[in-house]
C-alpha cells in the first residue's frame, strides 16, 4: 500500500475521531485546543486542523471565536487555537447513521 493511500485512509478515520470527540459535549462548544489535547496521542496538530477544516466545510460542525463568540465560516479566516466547535444537525445525523460521507469512516 502506498503512503498516499495510507494518508487518505487515515484522514477518513481521523474525521470520525474528531466528530465523535466534539459529540462528547454535543450541546456545548469544544475548544480546538482541548481536541488537540484529547486526540494528541492519535493525531498530529496538522491532522486535526485538516479534519476541522473538512468537517466545517462539509457542514458537520460550526466554528466560533472563543473570545467574542462570533461564528467563523471559514477556517482560513481565523487562528485555529482561537476557535471552538459544535456539531450541527448534519453532524448529529451522520453520527446517527442518517447521512453518509466517503471521507468519514463509521
Amino acid at each position: 500500500m502506498d503512503m498516499e493511500r495510507v494518508h487518505r485512509e487515515k484522514f477518513c478515520d481521523n474525521n470520525a475521531r474528531v466528530l465523535r470527540a466534539i459529540n462528547a459535549l454535543r450541546t456545548r462548544y469544544v475548544h480546538i485546543r482541548d481536541l488537540e489535547y484529547g486526540l494528541g496521542a492519535e493525531m498530529t496538530e496538522s491532522e486535526i486542523a485538516d479534519c476541522v477544516n473538512y468537517l466545517n466545510e462539509g457542514g458537520y460542525i460550526k466554528l466560533r471565536d472563543i473570545e467574542f463568540h462570533g461564528e467563523v465560516s471559514d477556517l482560513a479566516d481565523a487562528e485555529l487555537h482561537s476557535l471552538e466547535a459544535k456539531l450541527t444537525a448534519r453532524g448529529i445525523a451522520f453520527l446517527n447513521g442518517k447521512v453518509s460521507d466517503p471521507c468519514i469512516r463509521r
